[in-house]
Formats: structure tokens, C-alpha cells, sequence
């Protein structure tokens, strides 16, 4: 079935345009917004030919597509074209249809639809910052020439500006106007106020208000809370402005009214709250260091298949590596990649059936890469036991690679490709642990699906075998 098709296919499924609030994707995911949930025949959406299943989560009915994606939703955009005058419609209900979700829902949706976005920028500055470090490794550059300073600002680029970048994102997901979001990630990382910050020179607002002289380059959580509460402000500033003058006074208003909420209250507490994640990361990386790796190693397709994934961990990494310079998370979630393709590869070892054959290795392949969910949903999960072996060898490699203090350097997704995030400069070991874990976790997995394989005579049936 081409693109345009199974778009169609999609949209008659979940309801026609009419039923769409907003969609958008990530890697592998078609995610879409929808009024009424009990229009959608999740049944037939996933049997679709494109499709490799789907999953509702954060009050998104998620689709997963594969490396496909892209040329899905540019079509499936363009057949809900047409349905501009539906926008304010769709905006109340929206609204209203959010009140039945539960909080753990919205906060989930929230975080998803703010940072899924990002991921192109993040991780094209994260590569820049990769390849840098590999060109200095092999002595390829000038630490004092040009090119060298030139490529570490722009590596740092994404990293220093994610207020604003992230306040873009969520004025997008607020619904406040995104140029005015982006202000106000603006006034946080302001030339004067980083000065004010280095001097600790403290000073008043208006003669009475404190402002915290907080660092708010590379955070993600106190610019979040601040445009969520922006938008109820600009909403006020809206309904009591006059229609002569609210074209200049409703902006002025919001951004008045929202400079000594920003760096007096909502900023600071964003701050705090930011650096007791950092603490309890720390106290774990300190005591356990093992722990983080092992839960990611062995969940991470649980996360994946219910979308938790970014909504869980981009806010973590990238407060981690703000203040730490590293994460451990990463090398759980590559651990798990690379051991959803030792099975789906395992499955193509003992398929007879064609179709399976080649499924389980072409997707194999992809999770090796780092795009798992063909594999997870085409094959693993769709078998059963190849995910409990995808499960298992990722927590026993994570737990490895844990204890061996395997640390990724950089925000980027995990994969063979990606590999050189796991370069640390100050422990040449750090990318052979990582290497050495992965090749552990595609081994286990591949042994233990096949084991489950050999015994069990249910599934070499469903493989197309005797």
C-alpha cells in the first residue's frame, strides 16, 4: 500500500478529519491528537498494511509506522488540508476532551509534544559535538585553530539555547503565540542577566522583588513552567484588552506581567526543582551507579511501546549532562536497541516463512541502527518470548555496563551509528565498555530466543516450521 493510501486508510479509522485535533511524529511514530477516542478501530488501523501497530498514550493515539513516517504524515497532512475553519472549533474541544484525561496523561502528552520537536536540533548539535571529539582524538584538527572554535559553539548551540528552543516547543503546545514564548526564553539566557549571574551582584526588582541569579542555560524545566503559566496570562490579557489596542497592549501585558513571575518565582522554583532531579540522579549515580543502566537496559521496550520514552527521559539526560557532562541512561537504551536486534535477527535465523525471514532481518537491522520499534512490533513483541530474551539480555548488559561506569557523553538516540557519543576523552575505556556491552547484549538476546525457539514447538509453527 503506497503513502497516500494507508494515509487515507488511517484517516477513515480514526474517525475522518473531523475527528483530528493535531498530528505530528517522531523517528518512527505517527502521533495524532483525536477528539473522541471510541471513534478509533485500533484493529483495523493495525492491520494495515505500513503499519507495524499502534498504542494510546499521553492522550495520543500513536501509529507506528517505521523509517516511513515522514512521507505517512506529509501525506496525511495533506489530506486534512481543507480544515483550517475547524481550528477554533477544535481548540475548545481540545480543551474540554483534555479534562477526562487523567493528570499523569496530560503531564505524559505534554512532555512528549514539547520535546519530540526538538530531537532534529538536539541531536544534529549533539553530532557536531561528536565528531569534533573525534577529529581531536585522532589529532585531525587544531584545538587552536578556527575550525575548531567555530565547530564548539556550534555544538553547543542547541545546549545553551534550550530555553529557547523549548519555548518555542511549548508555546506551540500552550497555544501562547511562539515568537512571544521565545522572548521569554530569550530574557533567561540574556547576555546582562548571565553577566548579573557570574558577578552574584544580587538585585531588586521594582526596589522589593528579589531576582535569583540562577544559571538558566541548558534547562529545560523552570522555561517549561513559565510558559505554561504565560499562557493563562496572555488568555487574561485577551479577554480584558480592548479591541482597538489589543494588537501591541495584549503582549505587552503578558510579557509585563511575566518578567517578575520568570525570575523572581516561576524561574527559581523551575530551578530548584530542576536541581533536586540532578540530586537524586547523583545520590544514585554515587551509590548504585548501576541501577539506572539496569532498569533502562531491561524496560526500555516497555517505555516504548506505552511512549513514556521521551516524556521519562529527555528531561533527565539533559539536566544530567548539563550539570554532569554525561548521563547513564544512554547506555541502557543502547544496550536494549542492539538486543531487540539480536533477537528479531535470531527469528530470522529460524523463520522458514519468507516474509518472516526477511521482516525479522531488515528490522533487525534497523534496531541495531537505533530504530527499534519494526523489530519490537513486527517481530519480538508479535512472538512473545523474543521480547522477554530482548528484556533479559538488555537488563544483564546494562548491569554491566553499569558497574563498568559506561557513560554517554552526549545527547543523541543509541546506536551502532552512534557510537562515538560513548567517547569520553578523559577514559579511552568508556567506548570499549560500551562496544563490549553491546556485543553482550546482542549475543544474549540472540542465544536466548533461539533457546526459546528450540523448546518450544508453538512458536517454530508460527515461524513456518515443521
Amino acid at each position: 500500500m503506497d503513502t497516500k493510501d494507508l494515509s487515507k486508510q488511517i484517516l477513515v479509522n480514526i474517525g475522518g478529519s473531523e475527528n483530528v485535533n493535531n498530528v505530528t511524529h517522531c523517528a518512527t511514530r505517527l502521533r495524532i491528537t483525536v477528539k473522541d477516542e471510541a471513534q478509533i478501530n485500533k484493529d483495523k488501523i493495525d492491520g494495515l498494511d505500513g503499519t507495524l501497530g499502534s498504542v494510546n498514550s499521553g492522550g495520543q493515539f500513536q501509529i507506528i509506522i517505521g523509517q516511513n513516517v515522514g512521507r505517512v504524515y506529509e501525506a496525511f497532512s495533506a489530506e486534512l488540508e481543507g480544515a483550517g475553519d475547524k481550528v477554533e472549533k477544535e481548540e475548545v474541544v481540545e480543551a474540554s476532551s483534555d479534562k477526562k484525561k487523567s493528570v499523569f496523561s496530560n503531564i505524559l502528552d505534554t512532555i512528549t509534544g514539547i520535546f519530540t520537536p526538538l530531537l532534529p536540533a538536539i541531536t544534529a548539535a549533539a553530532m557536531i559535538k561528536t565528531l569534533l571529539v573525534l577529529l581531536d582524538l585522532f589529532h585531525l584538527i587544531d584545538p587552536t585553530g578556527g575550525t575548531y572554535k567555530v565547530l564548539t559553539f556550534a555544538g553547543d548551540t542547541a545546549f545553551y539555547f534550550m530555553p529557547v528552543l523549548v519555548a518555542f516547543s511549548a508555546s506551540l503546545k500552550f497555544k501562547l503565540n511562539p515568537y512571544l514564548g521565545a522572548l521569554m526564553g530569550l530574557l533567561l539566557i540574556h547576555p546582562s542577566f548571565v553577566t548579573l549571574v557570574a558577578d552574584k551582584n544580587p538585585i531588586n526588582l521594582f526596589g522589593f522583588l528579589p531576582v535569583t541569579l540562577a544559571n538558566y542555560s541548558s534547562t529545560v524545566i523552570p522555561i517549561m513552567l513559565i510558559i505554561w503559566i504565560a499562557s493563562y496570562v496572555d488568555r487574561y490579557a485577551d479577554k480584558f484588552c480592548p479591541e482597538a489596542v489589543k494588537f501591541f497592549i495584549r503582549p505587552l501585558v503578558t510579557f509585563f506581567v511575566m518578567i517578575p513571575l520568570a525570575l523572581v518565582v516561576i524561574g527559581p522554583l523551575g530551578y530548584l526543582v530542576g536541581q533536586g532531579l540532578e540530586s537524586v540522579i547523583d545520590t544514585i549515580q554515587v551509590h548504585a551507579i548501576w541501577v539506572l543502566p539496569l532498569i533502562f537496559g531491561a524496560l526500555s521496550p516497555i517505555f516504548i511501546m506505552t511512549g513514556m520514552h521521551y516524556a521519562i527521559t529527555i528531561p533527565l539526560v539533559l539536566q544530567s549532562i548539563s550539570s554532569n557532562g554525561f548521563d547513564m541512561l544512554g547506555i541502557g537504551f543502547l544496550v536494549a536497541n542492539i538486543a531487540q536486534g539480536g533477537a528479531a535477527f535470531a527469528v530470522g535465523r529460524y523463520a522458514k516463512a519468507t516474509q518472516v525471514k526477511s521482516l525479522a532481518y531488515s528490522s533487525g537491522f534497523t534496531a541495531l541502527l537505533g530504530i527499534t520499534e519494526p523489530a519490537l512490533y513486527g517481530v519480538n513483541l508479535k512472538y512473545k518470548k523474543p521480547f522477554l530474551a530482548v528484556m533479559i539480555a538488555g537488563g544483564i548488559s546494562g548491569l554491566l555496563a553499569g558497574i563498568l561506569s559506561v557513560k554517554r557523553m552526549t545527547f543523541a538516540p543509541t546506536g551502532l551509528t552512534t557510537l562515538p557519543i560513548f567517547i569520553d576523552p578523559a577514559n579511552p575505556w568508556n567506548l570499549v565498555f560500551a562496544i563490549l556491552a553491546s556485543i553482550l547484549s546482542f549475543i544474549l538476546a540472540f542465544i536466548l530466543t533461539s533457546a526459546f525457539i528450540y523448546k518450544d514447538n508453538r512458536l517454530q509453527k508460527e515461524l513456518g516450521g515443521e
